[in-house]
């Protein structure tokens, strides 16, 4: 009963269609519905179908009992395909991995073709899809030949598809053994599913030479169980990555300020606590000194005295300046000018005399609208610094330029030749009382101060160094800054 209703079944599909057994014997059929299965059971197919005395010479079944994979065959023999051409298509039925029988299945050439253009346009349209992926896409095969390599990878590598697909090796891509670790992590079921990597940041090399950083998604192609291919869906990072320093450097800077405003309120109040006590200590160390005739000793403990209060208040003063939110008088000023001028207040000094000082100022600078005694006191504090830095020898670079797309912004670069700043002090030196002089040569508090007058005129100020190479500051003003609360502008 159930054989019945598989014949019936078999009998009622459209293609032409034979299942026999690896002898070639006739097992079920419907072929071309003129002949029912049950009239041809048991017989060979090549004598009850072709009437010929041996299997065709362009069988498939022959095919595919040699290799165990389906196959398919053009018939353009009269016997083999009587008044017409067409296909024959056959694959193997497996039980226990051996093949007990095998379907043949007869389709005209006008069906090939249609379903040959209906493959061709998916090639096309797979194709397409990969060529216009906004990521880079890679696939090679087992051996590392570059089989896919779309525009969007040829961007980021530098290459034309040309020159890759079949030509390079994928290992070209990878510095060191980058190829390897991305297969071992694949091929390991310690990152994920087996077979697959998501989310790796890895470099690949461009044609130049530059390494590129990207984030890449990857996995094995396997087919039959065995690995063929490997693939990779891969995104530049260069542009995230920039966005996450300048993010980072944005939030050092918020902090920076937060820091800055709190410490200020506290000196403030450190500073008018400390004035009155310091202000009588002063007062009475020289009345003490005037009015009484002391011995040498005591009036020299009275001179260190009055010289230790004087520092206090000098460091009081510092505090206040600090602290202080007054408004910027803010006026159009020629930067080149005011670097000038401040250099002239200090190159005739003793610090300076083993010191070349190089300028290089754009001519025709804008004016800028800045406090220019502000301005002049960051100029004159990161100069002196510098001199510092140097041990009193070495080379002062300063340069002026106007950049950005816009032309709106003046940046001032101070380069001294000293010894730099390591790596973990550099992210404190606008700290307030950070210093690394020696005790009683400096309160910590210039560069903080420096750093609030440049944010207050809306601008940037930051610092890059070597060890052993120098150090440069880098001060950015607006030509357009932003309203400034207090401030106040007008011409030059």
């Amino acid at each position: 009963m159930e054989q019945d209703l598989l014949i019936k079944a078999i009998d009622s599909i459209k293609p032409s269609i034979i299942v026999i057994s690896p002898e070639f014997k006739i097992l079920s059929g419907n072929r071309d519905r003129t002949v029912p299965g049950s009239v041809i059971q048991g017989k060979l197919c090549y004598k009850a179908l072709y009437n010929r005395k041996i299997p065709c010479y362009n069988c498939p079944a022959k095919e595919v009992l040699e290799t165990g994979k389906s196959a398919i065959k053009k018939c353009r023999d009269e016997p083999c395909s009587p008044g017409r051409l067409s296909y024959l298509y056959s694959y193997p039925i497996f039980s226990k991995k051996k093949i007990i029988s095998l379907v043949i299945m007869e389709f005209p050439v006008s069906t090939m073709e249609k379903m040959e253009k209906k493959l061709h346009q998916s090639d096309e349209f797979l194709n397409k899809l990969i060529k216009s992926a906004v990521d880079g896409v890679i696939a090679s095969d087992m051996t590392g030949k570059i089989l896919i390599f779309n525009d969007a990878a040829c961007e980021i590598a530098g290459y034309e598809v040309d020159e890759v697909v079949g030509k390079k090796d994928i290992r070209d891509f990878y510095p060191d053994d980058g190829a390897k670790q991305v297969m071992r992590m694949l091929r390991s079921d310690e990152y994920g599913e087996k077979g697959r990597l998501r989310s790796f940041r890895v470099n690949i090399q461009k044609k130049t030479g530059e390494f590129i950083p990207i984030n890449l998604n990857a996995a094995i192609v396997y087919h039959d169980g065995r690995e063929a291919a490997t693939l990779g869906f891969f995104h530049d990072l260069r542009d995230t990555l920039k966005m996450e320093a300048e993010l980072e450097k944005t939030q050092v800077q918020l902090l920076q300020a937060e820091k800055m405003s709190s410490l200020g309120e506290l000196a403030a109040g450190v500073a008018h606590q400390l004035n009155n006590p310091l202000g009588g200590i002063t007062l009475f160390t020289q009345l003490v000194m005037e009015e009484y005739d002391l011995p040498v000793g005591a009036k020299n403990d009275l001179k260190r005295i009055f010289r230790d209060a004087q520092r206090c208040s000098n460091i009081v003063k510092e505090l206040l300046k600090f602290s202080r939110q007054t408004g910027n008088e803010m006026h159009l000023q020629d930067i080149n000018h005011a670097l000038t001028k401040t250099l002239l207040l200090v190159e005739d000094q003793t610090l300076f005399q083993n010191i070349t000082i190089e300028k290089d100022f754009q001519e025709s600078l804008p004016f800028i609208p800045v406090d220019i005694q502000k301005i002049k006191h960051v100029f004159m504090n990161i100069i002196l610094n510098a001199a510092d830095a140097m041990d009193g020898e070495g080379v002062l670079s300063i340069s002026t330029r106007l950049v950005g797309p816009l032309k709106d912004r003046v940046v001032i670069k101070i380069r001294d030749t000293g010894t730099g700043i390591p790596e973990e002090i550099l992210l404190k030196i606008f700290d307030p009382f950070f210093t690394t002089k020696e005790q009683g040569k400096g309160t910590g508090l210039g560069l903080s101060l420096a750093y609030r007058m440049v944010e207050d005129h809306g601008g940037k100020i930051n610092a890059e160094s070597r060890v052993g190479c120098g150090t440069t500051f880098i001060i950015e003003l607006l030509l357009y800054p932003p309203d400034i609360k207090g401030g106040t502008s007008g011409n030059r």
